[in-house]
């Protein structure tokens, strides 16, 4: 970066409250960049678990919207684009999509219905925000997504009786609630936040636990399938850590 010249050329999206092209001349946001990679991470060890046990495949979608969602929001924040920006909210929808059809699917009773209307939806949205700034309409849109996978989420939770997966549920609204948090004040206290010694960086601890809350969301969703499945899930722990389900096929499947 030279006289104001930056190296992605000049910001056209949303920016947030790190300065631009500090730590790098060649990443415009790096914390808000690199805060990704955990849920990458994250993503990958459910993604193995899920082939490793031959989870059904929209689990193995579930953990790569993940990993493409990660991707699209680390070269928003490396570039600073309008068009990045869309390929960072676009993914967003997608794996929403993704939850609704997971957690409504097995009582949904024409199988062919639901996952074609949300696919026509999904692809609807993409074109409708290639050429469209929502802004606010995003996040309003975004909302009521999440908002309708909440009654479901709910009914899965009272309805599981194993303490460890309980617990999976419980870190998910824990992570959720303190990124919030995070995204929030970095948004609303930038000004008062950029003149501390040290900025916390409160965009890019919501990318950390972000990762952290799919993880846990992905996780209690595949135990509770594993459930339904009659596959006998329990849940075990990678390096006495990270949580990951076990399941116990019939030998007819």
């Amino acid at each position: 970066m030279e006289d104001g010249i930056f190296f992605w050329g000049p910001v056209t999206s949303k920016e947030w409250c790190e300065p631009n092209y500090v730590q790098s001349s060649y990443i415009a946001e790096f914390f808000n960049t690199i805060s990704n990679i955990p849920c990458i991470l994250l993503a990958l060890i459910g993604l193995v678990n899920a082939l490793r046990q031959r989870f059904e495949k929209r689990f193995s979608v579930l953990h790569m919207s993940n990993i493409i969602l990660a991707l699209g929001s680390m070269t928003y924040h490396a570039t600073l684009r309008q068009m990045q920006q869309q390929g960072d909210e676009t993914p967003m929808v997608w794996e929403m999509l993704l939850y609704i059809y997971i957690l409504y699917s097995p009582d949904w009773h024409y199988r062919s219905t639901m996952p074609t209307f949300l696919f026509l939806y999904g692809a609807l949205f993409a074109i409708v925000h290639s050429q469209l700034r929502f802004g606010i309409g995003f996040k309003v849109h975004y909302a009521l997504l999440c908002l309708l996978c909440a009654p479901r989420a709910y009914k899965y939770y009272i309805h599981t009786e194993d303490t460890l997966a309980k617990r999976l549920a419980k870190l998910y609204v824990a992570t959720l609630l303190i990124g919030a948090a995070c995204w929030l004040c970095d948004r609303l206290f930038c000004k008062q936040i950029q003149g501390w010694y040290i900025n916390p960086q409160g965009h890019a601890v919501w990318h950390v636990l972000m990762g952290f809350n799919s993880y846990f969301a992905n996780t209690f969703l595949m135990y509770c399938r594993a459930q339904q499945r009659e596959w006998n899930p329990k849940i075990k722990h990678l390096f006495g850590f990270f949580p990951y389900v076990k399941i116990e096929k019939p030998k007819t499947q």
